[in-house]
């Protein structure tokens, strides 16, 4: 009672003061646990067996990083709309829109559309397009850089005066109509084009012989989590094997592969070879166990022979169609790559035998200390 009678005492703006100054006391603390986290990454990156997750423009062969790519690729198109406005156009409609379904209907009136006019040059209706029909709205005009097409390929935005108002229209310029050839070579280019995506990078790295091998440093980026989280899912990362390890019913299986889908967007793999040496790459947590083989076998010195992968439990990894989060090689993990035995057997019985390196030559030069 004596606290609340203190507290109704005290000058209005004095209260406010108070808050003010735990909004503030709490907005700092916000934001050195942020600049925090940052540091810890920052000082992560230094290391040289630090794994962050880096992409490849096709078009400009640069790398990025993940908050970098959309700005960069809108930056390329519009560049590009400079000196190729119609390419530009079709990158625009299919990587802009995210919404798959709408692009195909969208696309697919546009070229209706087109081959119309293609099929019957002779009828000048085909011509025109009305920007206020109910089909051009609804599948056209809702998608990004549809306008920017019919533009590039020659159509021109007019008003057209009617009886009691006026339309806007796209009205087919004089000189593409004289060249229907290159109106088919535009429509063909947009039904066949594809969104511009950036790719992963592998980021290959060779590393030396170490009993650090298994000991992985991953940035936040190989997450859906926040800090706190990832904290909590390194302590809870030995539990979990440990529960791996025992019988589960299949449904069981797949709801915690549910779980897991959801936490890890990337994994940092290395497969120890039998001389010592460590491949390194970096896939998408969803990707195929095949993409894990191939990358293996690009490496390889005698990339004919066949070969086995094993996790890090001891099982050979056969299923190539299964993902690496279904295999339980996320966010990391240590494999161990192994000849087949009986080919190898056949190999040295006929007098053959293996190379000095397991891994292209050239790749030795690049080897580095794990650290």
């Amino acid at each position: 009672m004596a606290r609340m009678e203190s507290m109704q005492g005290r000058p209005k703006g004095q209260f406010k003061d108070t808050v003010g100054r735990k909004e503030v006391i709490v907005e700092q603390k916000e934001e050195a646990i942020a600049a925090q986290k940052q540091d810890i990454d920052t000082a992560r990156k230094k290391s040289s067996s630090i794994c962050t997750i880096l992409f490849r423009c096709p078009l400009t062969d640069e790398l990025l990083r993940k908050e970098e790519r959309e700005g960069h690729i809108r930056n390329v198109i519009q560049g590009l709309s400079n000196t190729d406005p119609t390419s530009a156009a079709i990158l625009k409609i299919h990587t802009y829109n995210k919404d798959r379904e709408k692009v195909k209907f969208g696309t697919e009136t546009i070229a209706k559309y087109l081959n119309n006019i293609i099929s019957h040059p002779e009828e000048e209706k085909y011509y025109k397009i009305k920007l206020s029909n109910k089909v051009f709205q609804e599948k056209i005009s809702c998608l990004e850089g549809s306008h920017e097409f019919f533009e590039a390929i020659g159509f021109e935005k007019r008003t057209i005066h009617g009886q009691d108002l006026q339309e806007d229209f796209f009205v087919l310029g004089s000189d593409a109509m004289k060249n229907l050839d290159a109106l088919q070579g535009h429509c063909d280019a947009l039904l066949s084009a594809e969104p511009l995506r950036v790719s992963l990078e592998r980021q290959l790295r060779i590393f030396m012989p170490s009993i650090e091998a298994a000991h992985f440093d991953l940035t936040s980026d190989f997450f859906n989590l926040t800090a706190e989280e990832i904290k909590k899912e390194q302590r809870d990362r030995t539990e979990r094997m440990e529960r791996n390890a025992m019988l589960r019913t299949k449904a069981m299986r797949e709801r915690e592969e549910q779980r897991e889908m959801k936490k890890y967007n990337y994994t940092v793999l290395r497969i120890k070879l039998p001389d010592g040496y460590i491949l390194q790459g970096i896939f998408f947590a969803r990707e195929r166990i095949s993409a894990l083989f191939d990358f293996v076998r690009e490496q390889l010195q005698d990339d004919w022979l066949p070969y086995e992968l094993l996790a890090p439990g001891g099982h050979k990894v056969k299923d190539e169609q299964a993902t690496l989060i279904e295999c339980g090689l996320v966010p990391s993990a240590l494999l161990t790559f192994r000849w087949d035995a009986a080919v190898m057997a056949d190999v040295e019985a006929g007098g053959g035998h293996g190379s000095v390196s397991v891994i292209k030559p050239e790749l030795l030069s690049k080897v580095e200390q794990l650290t």
